[in-house]
């Protein structure tokens, strides 16, 4: 008989923190799930922990170490539930996180994802929610979505038929581009969200039931070059998937253009090319806080990087759109 839920967990590496997650999993209300482990290439004790947890979990073990979303893609080939959620190694699920999850993809079948609030933790310390930083939204809010992302990968179910209609023609549900694209590094995971919700409606549950661990110094600032590139190939695939994407959305098109400009200027900057990180955001010098700050910023020397950082992400969330 086939499991209500497919857990999709990916694993390089996670021992020191796989065994909590996999606590996680054990105190769920709900339990008609099953749990597929994608080892990808682990030489740490994560197989040793992964195979002790009984027989929900089906362990896998990849031949070579493939990119992230490739490996999500081979793990989702594997999983036979009717809803599909993530658990990455590192992060935790609150007890009843599944439980209500799969009551309000039952209850409403034009919900193809739901999420739920996150607390994002640096050394058992909250440091915030997702929900503080970006609003929600339900229902068709495909744009919206993609203006203000508010989806942690570990806090998302999908429905398993809304996965599979955003599966490309002439896929066959096993290759690179039937989920997550694998020609991309950086937003794989919020590209294949978009496409959902294009289709689906989207809803939450208003609780952090999801803990988002996160260690050191904060990463994305330093990836800022990726997400522009990674930005603006989104935006080329929905202007071939989407008819009419650029009248339809022209202020999302602006919105996304001008936010990889900023994200293309910050990597310039960190690389020390201040000079050429300007050009980038001239056009949008004055349109906002996070532009003028930017601006004086960057005649600051490409060594202060971590500092400007830090700086940046204890602003308030307005003054960072």
């Amino acid at each position: 008989m086939k499991p209500a839920v497919s857990v999709i967990m990916n694993c390089l590496n996670g021992a020191p923190e796989l065994a909590e997650a996999l606590e996680s999993l054990r105190r769920q209300t709900f339990q008609d799930f099953e749990i597929i482990f994608w080892d990808n290439g682990s030489t740490d004790g994560s197989a040793e922990l992964a195979k002790a947890f009984g027989p929900q979990l089906h362990y896998f073990r990849g031949k070579e170490t493939v990119p992230l979303g490739a490996a999500r893609n081979l793990a989702l080939a594997e999983a036979r539930g009717r809803h599909v959620a993530f658990l990455d190694c590192d992060d935790l699920w609150r007890p009843t996180k599944l439980e209500k999850q799969v009551a309000l993809l039952e209850a409403r079948p034009r919900v193809g994802l739901v999420c739920t609030d996150t607390e994002i933790v640096e050394k058992g310390r909250v440091l915030s929610r997702v929900f503080a930083q970006s609003a929600p939204g339900r229902g068709m809010v495909f744009a919206d979505l993609m203006a203000r992302q508010w989806i942690s990968m570990s806090s998302a179910m999908l429905r398993r038929e809304a996965l599979e209609s955003v599966v490309p023609a002439g896929e066959d549900g096993q290759g690179a581009a039937a989920w997550f694209d694998e020609s991309l590094n950086v937003c794989e995971e919020a590209d294949l969200f978009y496409r959902v919700a294009h289709d689906w409606e989207l809803d939450y549950i208003d609780e952090p039931l999801t803990v988002w661990r996160v260690h050191g110094g904060n990463t994305t600032f330093r990836k800022f070059g990726q997400f522009a590139d990674e930005t603006l190939r989104i935006l080329e695939k929905h202007r071939a998937l989407y008819p009419g994407y650029d009248a339809e959305h022209a202020d999302l098109v602006a919105l996304l253009t001008r936010r990889a400009a900023f994200q293309k200027a910050v990597a310039l900057w960190r690389e020390g090319r201040n000079d050429e990180a300007r050009e980038v955001v001239r056009p949008w010098r004055a349109s906002s806080p996070k532009y003028r700050l930017f601006w004086a910023a960057s005649y600051l020397p490409g060594s202060c990087f971590d500092l400007a950082a830090r700086a940046y992400f204890a602003l308030p969330a307005f003054l960072r759109r």
